[in-house]
């Protein structure tokens, strides 16, 4: 590009000096007048999982289940009963019959067998999934918003460089018009058209562009904006306040570490590929979660099994009576009895009962075997679309780039010592543009498919494998 711009220079080196100091001033101004603001990939990463309703709600759910499973654990409540037996309906006089009592009752049933400790356990197990699913859910938040970031940072270089390209087509449209109006008859006015239509191509790449960044600025304020945040949480202090219409991310693309690259091995070469795979995502916390889901299915299996055994009631009573005609007191009753039920006639209840709680349990069991096969199968798609991209760019970096620089210095080489074609020259310059937005997006690409991944080897503890803490140089750690 810069022997382009020097031989730009030789044939119109005034009007080039006139337009620099024109778009120098004119950035001066804009830049004066309102400042912008600069959003890096892990402050986006930060703000997604600070400002994150779920995972609020994730927590208040925890709460709710561990205060039942405490409920769970505790006896019922006892039962009291109050009433006036064997009145006279023809006297109503209390005292007149014998059997005439004011009775008092209380009444205490315990549930079968161990079913409230099991109970509360299955409870319990159940809650210790929360945690899980929020660091699945933090993972998940890294990767939406690192994603729709680089596609932000794509946009934006995109239209820098095709900024760039477009001085340039324009300074090759004044050297047409120059050439065209000389008496040397170097450009014809095919070659002025053409390098206008070029410009005003660009023009329209730039407004698309604009939209699409526009619109993935918006997209990342679903996940970073600090909207309705203090309705849902009370402690929130922050003063970070973003413009979505105004803001832009730093011009220096993040590299991305990736997590457990061994594995990005040929298959062929490691003939236990597949259970180094599993063991690496056992730690991962929506299988963790999935777990607990059938830890607490086995819980309630034993829980089921309580149906088998009796359950027991204490209740005692007291019968107040009242004197006789004669004045003569009587002696008060009390009660006291158990009670319990036989569960004999199982084979159709309790049995059936059991039945369908390991059921319940066994397909709970092959959700993780699902999940697995869901996660080989995504990370080997990813994989595979990173492997390839990485040829792609090595393809790029090491011939396709230079030969288009190459093509480009000898087309305008040719055009200005008359041995060329103006439309050769813009033809050439028009791949080279193409492909250094190719190749941009291939490394932006490549940083998308190292998120993803990483994804995939998400701890169980600690933060995700990005986090507003994690990066050290430009590298995740």
């Amino acid at each position: 590009m810069s022997l382009i711009y020097k031989k730009l220079g030789e044939i119109y080196t005034q009007y080039i000096l006139i337009v620099v100091m024109s778009f120098i001033g004119i950035s001066a101004a804009v830049y004066a007048a309102e400042p912008v603001q600069t959003l890096s990939l892990e402050e986006a990463v930060y703000l997604s999982q600070t400002n994150d309703p779920w995972l609020v709600s994730n927590q208040f759910q925890q709460d709710a289940i561990n205060s039942e499973s405490i409920a769970a654990g505790t006896l019922p409540d006892p039962k009291i009963s109050v009433g006036l037996a064997n009145l006279s309906i023809n006297t109503f006089d209390f005292g007149q019959e014998a059997m005439t009592q004011l009775k008092i009752g209380v009444t205490q049933m315990f549930p079968r067998g161990d079913s409230l400790s099991l109970r509360q356990q299955q409870l319990e197990l159940t809650a210790e999934q929360y945690p899980f699913l929020r660091q699945d859910r933090r993972a998940k938040l890294s990767v939406t918003t690192a994603q729709i970031w680089f596609d932000i940072y794509k946009t934006q270089e995109s239209i820098a460089l095709i900024e760039r390209n477009r001085n340039l087509f324009e300074q090759l449209s004044d050297v047409a018009k120059a050439g065209y109006s000389s008496a040397l008859g170097k450009s014809n006015q095919q070659d002025i058209i053409r390098a206008q239509l070029e410009v005003t191509r660009l023009e329209d790449k730039l407004t698309v562009l604009a939209q699409e960044e526009n619109m993935l600025k918006q997209k990342l304020s679903e996940w970073v904006g600090k909207a309705f945040v203090g309705e849902y949480r009370r402690e929130y202090e922050q003063d970070y306040e973003l413009s979505f219409s105004t803001f832009t991310v730093p011009n220096t693309l993040p590299q991305i570490k990736l997590i457990n690259s061994n594995l990005y091995l040929d298959e062929e070469k490691s003939p236990n590929y597949q259970q180094s795979l599993y063991e690496a995502f056992s730690d991962h916390p929506l299988l963790l979660a999935l777990e607990q889901r059938i830890e607490s299915s086995r819980k309630g299996v034993e829980l089921t099994k309580q149906l088998y055994k009796p359950e027991w009631g204490l209740n005692a009573g007291y019968s107040y009576r009242g004197d006789d005609p004669m004045g003569n007191s009587r002696d008060d009753l009390l009660s006291i009895g158990v009670s319990f039920d036989l569960p004999i006639f199982t084979s159709s209840k309790q049995d059936k009962q059991v039945q369908a709680a390991i059921s319940q349990s066994e397909s709970i069991k092959t959700e993780k075997w699902l999940l697995l096969r869901n996660m080989m199968a995504s990370y080997g798609t990813a994989k595979a679309q990173f492997l390839k991209l990485e040829q792609r760019q090595k393809l790029y970096n090491d011939f396709l780039l230079p030969q288009m620089q190459d093509q480009a210095d000898a087309s305008l080489t040719a055009y200005t010592n008359d041995k060329g074609d103006f439309a050769e020259v813009v033809r050439s310059l028009i791949a080279q543009l193409n492909t250094q937005l190719d190749a941009l997006a291939i490394n932006v690409d490549l940083q998308k498919l190292k998120v993803q991944l990483n994804y995939f080897f998400t701890p169980n503890v600690g933060p995700v494998s990005i986090s507003h803490k994690s990066y050290v140089d430009g590298e995740v750690k």
